[in-house]
């Protein structure tokens, strides 16, 4: 049984405006650092097992990777420990990046 949801990009901000929304990108550090959606922190081991220890489980979490797949994997990890408002972004960064050039 599948412990996350999946949404689409238009979907973040709704989420991410609920209290103690946190945003994670979980691709490689030197793509994080080439850009990445604001307020994003980089999903590094030190961060992901400090939030599995300490974070408020009822909180959301919107993960995030390149293409919505390895997200799926991390969403999955947090609703194992459970998390239960967890959100992998359905096609990722690419996704993201291509509604931004839609919008603007």
């Amino acid at each position: 049984m599948k412990k996350f949801d999946t949404i689409k990009v238009n979907q973040m901000p709704d989420v991410l405006a609920q209290d103690g929304a946190m945003l994670l990108d979980c691709r490689l550090l030197r793509d994080y650092r080439e850009g990445h959606i604001d307020d994003a922190l980089h999903a590094h081991d030190d961060l992901v097992e400090t939030l599995i220890r300490s974070r408020d489980k009822a909180q959301p979490l919107v993960i995030y990777c390149y293409h919505g797949h390895s997200s799926e994997h991390l969403a999955e990890l947090f609703g194992n420990f459970g998390f239960n408002k967890v959100y992998s972004v359905e096609g990722g960064y690419a996704a993201y990046q291509a509604m931004q050039q839609t919008a603007g």
